[in-house]
């Protein structure tokens, strides 16, 4: 949902499983301790403290038939942008799901976001991003990172608040950079924009 109203697109939503699931996550809390098990979206992203891992329950769910023939039919997959411990990875948990996009032959595209979100990535690099989807997932996964390349923030805009991932390249994935900042709304993406970027590597292709 949220690469359709980014790229502005139409499509179809296929969820990854059927099956009826809960996302857990162990949580390292910030004064230091062992993690916590937690479970549930909101309370994942409300627990403080930092994600170690996810898990599904139960871990061997099965993906649906449609997303994967969508993944094999796939002139170019884009993972993203969206939450990154409760929107991306929970996908990747799906062990056909993760399969099949390893075994696709689409070049596969993770569109970084362009802020940090309280709770989930606070001062990530978009290195960090790509690390911990290559720790929950099987490789070779992504072949290319799209990040943003502009860090100004506007004050005028209300943006303040706003802290931009730093594009720091992460090790064997393609770091293609650009101004993908919406100027109005500068914690978002440009539709306009991110979406020339990712025609170009359509074409590519």
């Amino acid at each position: 949902l949220a690469a359709e109203r980014v790229l502005a697109v139409r499509g179809r939503v296929l969820p990854s499983t059927l099956e009826n699931v809960t996302l857990l996550a162990d949580v390292a809390p910030p004064q230091g301790g062992p993690a916590q098990r937690v479970a549930g979206e909101s309370a994942i992203t409300e627990a403080a403290g930092h994600i170690e891992r996810l898990y599904l329950e139960p871990a061997h769910v099965r993906a649906y038939p449609p997303a994967l023939q969508a993944i094999f039919n796939a002139d170019l997959v884009v993972l993203g942008p969206g939450s990154l411990y409760t929107s991306i990875l929970p996908n990747l948990l799906v062990p056909d799901l993760a399969a099949a996009l390893q075994r696709s032959r689409a070049p596969k595209v993770y569109v970084c976001n362009l802020a940090t979100q309280p709770g989930e990535t606070d001062n990530y690099t978009v290195a960090d991003h790509v690390n911990t989807i290559l720790a929950h997932a099987p490789a070779p996964l992504l072949d290319i990172v799209l990040a943003n390349d502009n860090l100004t923030v506007p004050p005028e805009t209300g943006g303040g608040q706003t802290r931009y991932v730093e594009p720091v390249a992460p090790r064997h994935v393609r770091l293609i950079t650009a101004d993908l900042v919406d100027t109005e709304r500068p914690w978002r993406h440009d539709s306009a924009k991110l979406a020339r970027v990712v025609i170009d590597l359509l074409r590519e292709a």
